[in-house]
């Protein structure tokens, strides 16, 4: 089974300003002539780690990571104001133009997957090529399965920790319950939503029980713009229209995508993958038979290491 490659440091990193309020976290890593490819992390509102620069041969891979609006090392934290899909799908544009990268690989994961599509869907002629993992399509399907009831009877001990911090009255609707919360001025009431959210999709994300996963998940820095960003965004619908994805997916015509997926996610279910992929005649879908959501599993780990490799070889070769 394969793991990720050593750990490598930046040979660049910049604060770039993308308009009056938002300034974002940017860096390179790996062969500065090689095949360009941006890590697109999930959330939103997750940030990105030093090891998402690991998935990657750091000897052919150009590898760009920065932090989505809010997000990580991106200013200001957790801020909600002009931060909608169509501002991320701008900003990874003007990350190409400001790098001058012509066409690249984008790799997303989670709501990763759902921006990388997105981007495609606005610039096909600028990828290159696709790896997604744990596809997600915003549909309100999706939202009502993690945040309502689906993963509640997977996991209902978690879940119970997940409704704590809502009264009976407001349950009917928890997404708008924890908004409220997470949008609020009650500090208090605002980290106690943040660690609640945050948790279940850290508890809900592995097949086995992964503290670490879960600790970082539980940190509070991550936890406030994790839980407020993702609020912010599922409230709305991703801020895209209902199946969006799907419905232009003509639009990946042509594009060569390579999509892993565990079998028993439970934060993306296993059906958003194999939507895509019946829509999408150039991706090939890789079921990962012992492995959940998270990138860090094992099973997912050597998926998408064959995957950038697969998509090396393809370039390389033209």
């Amino acid at each position: 089974m394969l793991v990720q490659y050593p750990e490598i440091k930046p040979f660049s990193t910049r604060q770039l300003q993308v308009d009056p309020v938002h300034t974002l976290y940017i860096e390179e890593s790996g062969e500065p002539e090689g095949i360009p490819v941006i890590f697109v992390h999930g959330g939103p509102g997750g940030g990105s780690s030093k090891t998402d620069r690991c998935f990657f041969d750091p000897e052919k891979y150009r590898i760009i990571v920065f932090d989505q609006r809010g997000s990580g090392r991106s200013t200001p934290h957790a801020e909600l104001k002009d931060n909608t899909s169509e501002h991320l799908v701008a900003d990874i544009e003007l990350i190409r133009t400001t790098l001058g990268i012509e066409r690249w690989v984008l790799f997303g994961g989670s709501w990763g997957s759902t921006l990388s599509l997105l981007y495609a869907q606005a610039y096909p002629e600028r990828v290159m090529g696709l790896i997604l993992r744990g596809i997600f399509l915003c549909r309100q399907q999706d939202f009502h399965w993690l945040f309502q009831e689906g993963a509640s009877r997977i996991f209902p001990d978690y879940w119970e920790d997940f409704l704590k911090p809502i009264p009976e009255s407001e349950r009917g609707d928890l997404m708008q319950a924890y908004y409220s919360r997470l949008t609020g001025k009650n500090e208090l009431a605002k980290m106690a939503a943040a660690k609640a959210w945050s948790l279940w999709e850290g508890r809900c994300a592995t097949l086995r029980p992964s503290a670490k996963v879960v600790d970082a998940f539980a940190d509070p820095h991550k936890a406030m713009s994790l839980a407020r960003i993702e609020a912010h965004y599922f409230v709305n619908g991703g801020f895209i229209e209902e199946n969006q994805i799907l419905k232009n997916a003509s639009s990946l015509e042509g594009i060569p995508g390579i999509i892993v997926h565990g079998r028993y996610d439970m934060v993306c279910t296993i059906d958003n993958a194999q939507s895509l992929h019946r829509h999408w005649p150039d991706s090939e879908l890789h079921i990962i038979r012992d492995a959940g959501h998270s990138s860090s599993e094992p099973g997912i780990v050597d998926g998408l290491i064959r995957a950038t490799r697969d998509m090396s070889q393809r370039f390389e070769q033209r």
